[in-house]
């Protein structure tokens, strides 16, 4: 059977409209705006919260970024996690289903926790991180925020790393 043969007979019943490109910019709204409707799902105030953003994304730690938010490592953690922000958790996957099967009860805390590795901490926040969900329409606006902002340097994306074209001659 031939490519002719199977289309014989086919006929286009529809047409396709033009739509346009749909544009939805709304990174001019400042984060802290965007994250107030949300402000119960989140362990700090919205303001706190885009502080932590803005320092971690900008490369700090979360430790340096929860001390100029204002908040306690843990809670900065906490509000990164639901922000959508991935990597905040100290446990690898495979550490965290030991966090899932003291959750699931199939084993106690202490051994949970020793196998585990980390300290009371650690565990503390995979066990955070395996009972709350990043919160979508956060880590949506996180994400454009993120996106609008200015790349890392001097308005260079290299942040100059190449020196300038004159050096090359």
């Amino acid at each position: 059977m031939t490519l002719s043969e199977i289309a014989d007979g086919l006929e286009v019943t529809a047409s396709q409209r033009n739509r346009g490109v749909a544009v939805a910019d709304d990174t001019e709204t400042p984060l802290v705006e965007r994250l107030a409707a949300h402000a119960d799902d989140l362990p700090c105030t919205p303001a706190a919260t885009a502080t932590l953003v803005d320092a971690y994304t900008a490369g700090r730690s979360v430790g340096d970024a929860a001390r100029e938010a204002g908040v306690t490592p843990m809670t900065g953690a906490k509000a990164l996690h639901r922000c959508g922000v991935e990597g905040v958790c100290p446990l690898a996957p495979s550490r965290r289903s030991v966090v899932r099967d003291w959750l699931d009860g199939r084993i106690a805390r202490s051994e949970a926790v020793a196998l585990a590795g980390g300290d009371e901490a650690d565990f503390a926040l995979a066990t955070y991180v395996e009972t709350h969900d990043s919160v979508p329409a956060v880590a949506d606006a996180v994400d454009a925020h993120v996106a609008g902002s200015a790349p890392l340097g001097d308005g260079d994306a290299l942040g100059g790393a190449l020196g300038s074209p004159d050096g090359l001659r």
